[in-house]
């Protein structure tokens, strides 16, 4: 007994151990994957955040581009440009309201070697509000050259007037972009920082776009040449334009850098990496662009963005830690324990489900057992019930045959016999009397009616057509219901009379019966063929109609017989029955039973029936 004890606690105390340490396993992988979990949908919203300032950005740098095409549209519709119009037209776009980004606007015009001293005197005279300074502008840098492209006009005014004659031509990196500008008619981007105007952390970039002379022939290079007029730019502030974006984002903590990746740069540019940095969200003047962020607990993701011909790439990078709430910190920890302790109690209650297995397979055999006995016992109910039927069902025929044949011999007899009389009787008072002799007449019509009801009673009874075979009977059973109803019937029948006990014969008569009742009250058919086979020792019979077919559920319909008394006849005699039926196509009943006799034994000849069976 203490020895049973000892292995008993031996073992709980190792399936302790064995629960404990599957609890661990499930609780730990819950708390990776619902951390897993926490952290895909942190990144899925870090990139949907990211995807947002990229296509805000995509818009508003297109709308800074419309807004430079329309300009340089409205400068080439007229023929003369003033400081007065330039700046009428500049005031009219409201630019602080609807282009906040937008700090500069100017025309460069085109300024050959021999339109210089015009130019310069000109560009003073316009130029009175710059006071004495005035005076000297001049294009810059000095230097004669074959042609200029001098800025003439920039709003707002005098903000940047050292700006005023500065020749863009000058430089050759801007010089090659500006005449690619003019020959191809197309808007072009510096893409990078604008030299004059950009500080630390604050990057402005040119846009610029052809001005042409109104009227002029546009189809080819030369052309283009001849009516260049002067170039539209603006000074776009991506620093103001980027931060302003940012402030959109709801999620404050997010880092974007924007890099121009397009090559070559200019010469004049010390840019030792790849990437030339247009704006960094963390950046200061001290320090512009700051190492990004990298690590395992950082989002980071590299987008492509076109601006106006140039393929910038910006960098958005967080710290995972911003993108989680408060529950997204414990519930990983929740999520273990709560799949520890679920694992604990349902490993306790397999083990001890476990431990009753034994009782549990022993009352499943027990009942087992009392199942198999039920169902012994209930088969063989249902073979005594079945015996008991066939019984009944034989009783009942040969009861049906046993009065049919007493009403044909005693009350089809005298019948037969008053008839006669009263037919004698018709015969002799028809010479003299009149009166008696139409009473005669009467009474023998009344006697002929009687005698085919009695006849009708007796084929309700049992057909004494049956004792021709069964042939017979399904022919004659089935021209009495094309007669009746009007279908067209049609029997097929290969074998001639099959020999068959009588009760055989009279169950498939009364299967054909009950089919023809069931096509007259439910198939609403216009055809019905019924067909006779005898093959390996089987006979079948099948009744087919083209009705409208068994509406579902209708065989297991409270209070319907007619298929299941089918049935009932055909299994007495070992037989099988299938009814095959699809809506609108017709219901087919066939049954099929052993014959007693070896098959092919075929009746060639039948024995009349009497002078009595003949006229009952």
């Amino acid at each position: 007994m203490l020895t049973v004890l000892r292995n008993a606690f031996s073992l709980t105390r190792f399936s302790f151990r064995t629960g404990l340490l599957l609890s661990s396993i499930v609780g730990g992988g819950a708390y990776l994957a619902t951390a897993s979990s926490i952290e895909s949908d942190a990144q899925e919203r870090f990139l949907n955040h990211a995807k947002y300032a990229q296509s805000v950005i995509a818009v508003r740098t297109k709308s800074y581009a419309d807004l430079l095409r329309g300009s340089a549209s409205a400068m080439q519709s007229s023929d003369s440009l003033t400081q007065t119009l330039f700046h009428e037209y500049v005031q009219g776009l409201n630019l602080p309201r609807d282009y906040p980004a937008l700090d500069f606007i100017n025309f460069a015009t085109y300024v050959r070697a021999d339109q210089r001293e015009a130019f310069v005197r000109q560009l003073r005279a316009e130029k009175g509000f710059l006071g004495p300074r005035a005076a000297d502008l001049d294009i810059l840098p000095p230097g004669i050259r074959p042609a200029y492209l001098a800025v003439a006009y920039i709003e707002p005014q005098a903000q940047v007037p050292a700006m005023y004659g500065f020749d863009l031509l000058a430089n050759p990196y801007f010089g090659d972009m500006l005449s690619r500008e003019r020959d191809e008619g197309s808007l072009q981007s510096s893409g990078t920082p604008v030299p004059h105007m950009s500080h630390p952390n604050e990057t402005y970039l040119g846009m610029r776009m052809p001005v042409y002379r109104i009227g002029m022939p546009l189809d080819n290079v030369a052309q283009r040449r001849a009516a260049y007029r002067g170039s539209m730019g603006i000074a776009l502030n991506v620093t103001k334009l980027l931060k302003s974006v940012m402030e959109e984002i709801s999620l404050a903590p997010l880092r974007m850098t924007l890099h121009d990746t397009w090559h070559p740069l200019p010469p004049n540019l010390d840019n030792p990496g790849h990437l030339l940095t247009l704006f960094d969200s963390h950046g200061t003047v001290r320090d512009p662009s700051p190492p990004l962020d990298t690590g395992a607990d950082v989002f980071s993701v590299s987008l492509p963005l076109e601006f106006n011909g140039r393929l910038w790439k910006a960098i958005y990078s967080v710290h995972k830690t911003a993108l989680y709430t408060k529950l997204d910190a414990y519930y990983p920890k929740l999520m273990m324990a709560f799949s520890f302790i679920g694992t604990m109690l349902l490993y306790a209650l397999l083990h001890a489900l476990s431990s009753s297995r034994r009782a549990a397979l022993q009352l499943a055999q027990e009942m087992t057992s009392e199942l198999r006995a039920s169902q012994n016992k209930l088969q063989l109910s249902h073979q005594k019930l079945r015996r008991l039927a066939d019984h009944a069902y034989q009783i009942k025929e040969l009861e049906r045959k046993r009065i049919a044949r007493e009403i044909h011999d005693d009350l089809g007899q005298n019948l037969l016999a008053l008839r006669i009389e009263a037919e004698i009787l018709a015969s002799r008072t028809r010479p003299t009397h009149r009166i008696l002799h139409a009473r005669a007449r009467a009474t023998l019509q009344q006697i002929d009616t009687i005698i085919k009801s009695v006849r009708q009673i007796i084929n309700d009874l049992r057909p004494t057509v049956l004792d021709l075979g069964l042939s017979a009977a399904v022919e004659w059973q089935v021209d009495q219901f094309q007669r009746r109803t009007g279908i067209q019937c049609e029997v097929r029948d290969d074998h001639g009379e099959i020999e068959l006990p009588d009760h055989c014969a009279t169950a498939f008569f009364r299967i054909l019966q009950e089919s023809l009742t069931n096509v007259v009250r439910h198939a609403h058919a216009t055809k019905m063929v019924v067909e006779l086979r005898l093959s390996a020792g089987w006979l079948s019979m099948s009744v087919k109609d083209n009705g409208c077919g068994l509406p579902p559920g209708v065989r297991n319909k409270f209070g319907s017989f007619g298929l299941v008394g089918i049935e009932e006849r055909i299994m007495i005699l070992g037989g099988t029955c299938a009814v095959f039926s699809e809506p609108g196509a017709g219901t087919t009943v066939m049954v099929s039973a052993p014959v007693l006799d070896a098959p092919g034994h075929l009746l060639q000849n039948h024995q009349e029936h009497n002078a009595g069976s003949a006229v009952i």
